[in-house]
């Protein structure tokens, strides 16, 4: 089991930027691709960024490329999402996830083994 712990969230003005965090206490997150998902009201949850094990490899859905990125700390076990220029489009619950092993970074939802309680972004215009 893993406990993924997100932090970061809050609102800001539009053209703003947040860095978003996830923890894994008393857990590793090696060998496993990592991601954040995102869910609007009345929307479904979909993937904004994921990253490998290595990190050397990342995926980005086309909205964010160029403002977003995606960042992990093996030793610290954490993943971030540094977001920039934010759009009030982007206003979200942000979800960090635990992809499954063998999952493509361009996962859906149903890819994921463990989820977080999610934070929230709010960018006003």
């Amino acid at each position: 089991q893993i406990q993924l712990v997100e932090s970061g969230g809050g609102l800001v003005q539009a053209g703003g930027s947040l860095r978003l965090s996830c923890a894994a206490p008393g857990s590793t997150l090696t060998a496993r691709s990592m991601a954040w998902f995102r869910q609007a009201p009345g929307k479904e949850r979909s993937i904004v960024a994921s990253i490998s094990w290595s990190g050397e490899t990342t995926y980005y859905v086309d909205s964010v490329k160029g403002r977003f990125t995606i960042s992990r700390d093996n030793i610290k076990n954490t993943v971030h999402l540094q977001m920039n220029d934010l759009k009030p489009e982007d206003t979200s619950v942000y979800y960090c996830a635990a992809l499954g092993r063998g999952a493509m970074l361009a996962a859906r939802p149903n890819a994921v083994d463990y989820w977080g309680s999610g934070t929230q972004v709010t960018v006003s215009s």
